[in-house]
């Protein structure tokens, strides 16, 4: 059971990190200071550092929370599941469980907020992108724990999730910069992405076209 001195640890974090997001998409990533963080929750800088190794980790920690879920939730999947399935299912049934962890932390419209200030902010993209690439490789290797198959002799897991991940960017890249921000607005924009992602792949784009222009 949780004791009185974790929760108030965790309602300072939260604190601060709700500080830090209002701060940074308010008045700017760079323009914000450690001291106006800690300031904003009546805090010390010291006990700032206690939570966050600076401005770069409190700025990225709703996002690699969400990740953190993703990759645990990849890996409770049914084993019946085909790789692009479980990640497909992972994503789809685990939007409800992380709408809500968000939720708890920070409100949606402020995590979307800050989303467009990472994609705005090159330090914060850069360590975004970062994040995200080992993020690829611990699911990739989940997914080839499942098939047992070695991840270093065989691409296929790394070139399943290479191709999600870039399904995911783009999709949160339109959910957030879009006027829909409810949860079935995302799965559904999610789920639209993922079915196009073989005809996409394998259609040609000319004869398409020119039959839908037709």
């Amino acid at each position: 059971m949780e004791t009185l001195r974790e929760r108030k640890k965790q309602r300072t974090r939260d604190a601060l990190l709700r500080s830090a997001l209002e701060l940074f998409t308010t008045q700017g990533y760079e323009r914000t200071t450690v001291d106006e963080i800690a300031e904003a929750v009546d805090v010390s800088q010291r006990t700032f550092f206690r939570y966050f190794a600076g401005k770069e980790e409190a700025a990225l920690a709703v996002a690699d929370m969400t990740v953190a879920r993703f990759v645990e939730a990849v890996r409770a999947r049914p084993s019946h599941e085909t790789p692009l399935e479980a990640l497909r299912q992972a994503v789809l049934d685990g939007w409800t469980s992380l709408h809500e962890v968000v939720e708890c932390v920070v409100p949606v419209e402020l995590y979307l907020r800050m989303y467009r200030v990472i994609e705005s902010t090159p330090v914060l993209l850069a360590a975004h992108l970062r994040h995200s690439v080992e993020a690829e490789e611990a699911i990739a290797r989940v997914l080839a724990e499942r098939e047992g198959l070695d991840v270093e002799a065989d691409p296929r897991p790394r070139l399943a999730v290479a191709v999600f991940g870039g399904v995911m960017r783009l999709t949160e890249r339109q959910w957030s910069t879009g006027g829909d921000f409810s949860l079935e607005g995302m799965r559904a924009l999610t789920s639209r992405y993922l079915d196009q992602v073989g005809p996409a792949l394998m259609g040609d784009w000319r004869s398409a076209g020119s039959a839908h222009r037709a």
